[in-house]
């Protein structure tokens, strides 16, 4: 029996051993291995979310690696500047770029995107909540198939009272 993503690569004339190379490349770790969002999680908030995690880069590596996390995190960040500014939104854009790599984020009390440079920056916190925590496909489905027995029951309840069962 094949899985539904054999399936989808058979539909769209592929196979799943197909060399593809991802869109972008992979960011890497100082140690040159790829770099994931399930290392270093802190022990607060909820189990497999990088919430509450704080990065203060010493290097542009380990900063832009920072920036790469808080780019995947669906949530807000707070980023301290260097001059001792905070601001807190959400982190849109970014692009590395040697000396001219920056961020764009959208403050929580501004309609105005800012444009940050990667040189202004001292730390960058994930602080808002992440709004996808816990909603993974297995808990949708478990979610659905839990609603739909509920709903065989009331209506097998509702044709009972009636007398059609």
């Amino acid at each position: 029996m094949t899985d539904w993503v054999t399936r989808r690569w058979s539909f769209i004339g592929a196979s799943r051993r197909s060399s593809c190379r991802p869109i972008y490349p992979l960011p890497l770790t100082p140690h040159g291995s790829p770099m994931t969002d399930t290392k270093n999680h802190s022990s607060g908030g909820v189990t497999g979310s990088p919430e509450g995690r704080v990065f203060q880069p010493a290097s542009f590596a380990e900063l832009a690696e920072a920036v790469e996390l808080a780019f995947d995190y669906r949530g807000d960040v707070t980023v301290s500047l260097k001059s001792g500014e905070s601001l807190s939104g959400y982190l849109f854009n970014r692009q590395v770029n040697g000396s001219d790599s920056y961020l764009e984020v959208f403050p929580s009390d501004s309609s105005q995107a800012r444009h940050i440079r990667y040189d202004q920056i001292a730390a960058i916190a994930l602080t808002g909540e992440d709004t996808a925590t816990g909603k993974s496909w297995e808990t949708w489905i478990a979610k659905k198939d839990s609603e739909r027995r509920a709903e065989v029951q009331r209506v097998t309840a509702d044709t009972q009272t009636r007398g059609n069962l």
